[in-house]
C-alpha cells in the first residue's frame, strides 16, 4: 500500500542560527547524507517559511521549516480492527497482531493509530503500547483531561493489564515472578533496544500457569505487569528462561539473540511469537468506578476457561 506522504515541520532555535538548510536537516536528521537533503530541497520537498528555499540558504531563528516526504511503499499489516469499549472519554480496541500501534520505520498509515483516528478522530491517543506481533485489548483516550487522569492512574499503577502468553518449555513453577530491570542495551541494526539491563528500570511481571502442553514443550501462561517497559512480558520470560514460543529476537537471560552486527538479526518489531493483551482494568473518572474489558484472545491462546 501506498501512503499519502507525511509533512515534517520544524523551528529553527538559536543553536541552528545561521547555519544552511542542508546542513540543519543533515545534523538532525542524520539517516540522510547532506547531498541527499540538498536533491531534496531543490526539488521542492522543503519549504522555509512556506516558500521554497535553495540548499545554502541560511537560517534565522524563529524560521519555519517543513519537509515533504513523498508517498512511499508501506509493508503490509493486517488494517481491521474492533472496538470493545467506547464513550466520549476513553476507546478500548483490539489490535491484530502485525499491526504496529504507532508510526515507525516505513510503517505510517498501516498503524492503530491512524486508522483508529481516521474512524474516532484526531484526539485519541495511545495511553499504553503493544508490540507490533501482540494482539488484544489497548486503551485510547479521547480528550487531553482523561489522558492526564489515566496518565496518572497508570504512574500509580491502578491500571491492571493481564496477558496471555504461551512459553517455551513446561518447567516452570505455578507461579513466579520476575522482577529483572529492563533498559535500552547497543544493538546495531536499531543504535540500541530494551532487554535485560542490571541498573536499567525496575520491572514487575508476575506470572501463573493456565495450562502446560508437554507434547509441545510449551506452556500457557497468565502475566500480569503493574510496570510496563518496552517488550517487558518478551524480556522476561526469556530472563526466566521460557522465551515465548516464536520469540524472534530474545534468548534465555532476556538479552537479544545477536548484537545486530549481522544484517539478518532480528529486529524489535518482528512478529511470530504469542502474546496477548487479555483483560484491562481502569478507573473510569466520568463513572465513578474501574472498568474492565476483556478482549477475546485467538485459538492458540484460548484459556478455555
Amino acid at each position: 500500500m501506498k501512503n499519502n506522504g507525511y509533512l515534517y515541520p520544524d523551528r529553527v532555535l538559536e543553536p541552528d542560527e545561521g547555519v544552511s538548510v542542508a546542513a540543519f536537516y543533515a545534523r538532525h536528521y542524520p539517516h540522510s547524507t547532506e547531498e541527499t537533503w540538498r536533491q531534496r530541497i531543490r526539488a521542492g520537498q522543503v519549504l522555509l517559511n512556506g516558500r521554497p528555499s535553495l540548499p545554502d540558504h541560511p537560517l534565522n531563528r524563529e524560521d519555519r521549516l517543513s519537509y515533504h516526504r513523498l508517498p512511499w511503499e508501506e509493508p503490509e499489516a493486517p488494517r481491521n480492527f474492533e472496538t470493545l469499549f467506547e464513550d466520549g472519554d476513553v476507546l478500548v480496541l483490539a489490535k491484530p497482531s502485525g499491526l504496529p500501534v504507532l508510526p515507525g520505520g516505513m510503517f505510517l498509515e498501516n498503524t492503530l493509530l491512524y486508522l483508529a483516528r481516521h474512524r474516532y478522530g484526531a484526539a485519541c491517543s495511545p495511553l499504553h503500547r503493544l508490540g507490533r506481533g501482540t494482539s488484544g485489548a489497548i486503551l485510547f483516550t479521547r480528550n487531553a483531561r482523561t489522558a492526564r487522569l489515566l496518565a496518572a492512574a497508570m504512574y500509580e499503577r491502578r491500571i491492571r493489564k493481564v496477558y496471555l502468553a504461551l512459553a517455551s518449555g513446561t518447567a516452570m513453577a505455578d507461579r513466579f515472578t520476575v522482577d529483572a530491570p529492563i533498559g535500552p542495551v547497543p544493538y546495531r541494526r536499531t543504535t540500541s533496544l530494551h532487554a535485560y539491563r542490571p541498573g536499567g528500570r525496575p520491572s514487575i511481571s508476575h506470572v501463573r500457569v493456565i495450562r502446560r502442553l508437554p507434547d509441545e514443550n510449551a506452556t500457557l501462561l497468565e502475566v500480569t505487569i503493574p510496570t510496563g517497559r518496552p517488550h517487558q512480558i518478551r524480556i522476561h520470560l526469556s530472563h526466566a528462561g521460557f522465551p515465548l514460543v516464536g520469540e524472534p529476537l530474545y534468548q534465555s537471560g532476556g538479552i537479544p539473540r545477536a548484537d545486530g552486527k549481522d544484517e539478518h538479526a532480528a529486529l524489535p518489531g518482528e512478529t511470530g511469537y504469542f502474546l496477548h493483551s487479555w483483560k484491562i482494568r481502569f478507573p473510569h473518572a466520568a463513572r465513578g468506578e474501574d472498568v474492565e474489558v476483556v478482549c477475546p484472545p485467538p485459538a492458540v491462546l484460548d484459556p478455555g476457561l
